[in-house]
């Protein structure tokens, strides 16, 4: 893969600035390995990707939190169309401090995205108005829900006006039941753009490769993986399908 990535021509984090899509249309779309080669070898020149520290496949870790009764969770799975979560984002090679991210998605298919950068302590009950002013929740009952690590490829399209995240090497542990998974054959893709009529330069590889839309929350999906407790019946369809693309 990094022999892929090396040909491509790079785009630093700062050029990147302009193209953060804070408030988006996001597509998700699962995947295997060897198809993400090919996948790569047909954006090879439409494509930019962004290099950080030397690095064009970054280490990423997310915390997750949700109520103890897990309405977020349960938001999620039973479909709201609005829901919300919040969560810890720690870019692991770009030497900033780790961000606060407040992540709604209407009922409308966008997704606005609030963040801020926290102090070394990571304790959100530090933060208690900014997830007061921009959420329903209280900071005093949220709690630790799951954790992951992955790698990240980020590209954008040449002419800067759609980004893709790549996720590999998914992990998960769960706070609640102390389990661990790791998916090291799923690839996640992510089409981050401003609105459905722009021109997609990814849309045509998509269809030439047969990759097909699939609604996929990492938080949702993750937790249900790790906590057979909670209901599932509703996420049996998405558990089969990962099943199936992954073996």
């Amino acid at each position: 893969m990094e022999e892929l990535l090396q040909r491509m021509k790079s785009i630093t984090l700062e050029e990147m600035s302009g193209v953060k899509l804070m408030n988006r249309i996001d597509t998700k779309f699962l995947t295997t390995l060897p198809v993400l080669f090919n996948l790569l070898e047909l954006a090879n020149d439409k494509f930019m990707v962004q290099e950080t520290n030397n690095l064009r496949n970054s280490p990423y870790y997310t915390r997750y939190y949700d109520t103890p009764e897990a309405l977020m969770f349960y938001d999620h799975q039973r479909g709201k169309k609005s829901r919300r979560k919040i969560r810890i984002r720690e870019y692991l090679n770009s030497g900033v401090n780790p961000f606060l991210e407040i992540k709604d998605k209407n009922n409308k298919g966008r997704t606005k995205k609030k963040r801020v950068i926290m102090n070394e302590s990571k304790d959100i009950l530090d933060y208690k108005e900014f997830i007061g002013q921009h959420s329903e929740f209280n900071a005093e009952n949220l709690f630790e829900r799951i954790e992951n690590y992955f790698n990240r490829i980020t590209l954008v399209n040449n002419e800067l006006s759609e980004r893709i995240t790549i996720d590999t090497s998914v992990k998960f542990y769960n706070f609640v039941s102390g389990r661990k998974i790791s998916i090291p054959e799923l690839v996640i893709i992510e089409w981050k753009r401003d609105g459905l009529s722009a021109k997609s330069r990814l849309k045509p590889i998509l269809q030439q490769l047969r990759i097909k839309e699939s609604g996929f929350s990492k938080y949702v999906i993750g937790t249900a993986l790790t906590d057979p407790s909670l209901p599932q019946n509703r996420l049996k369809p998405r558990l089969h399908q990962l099943e199936k693309l992954i073996g």
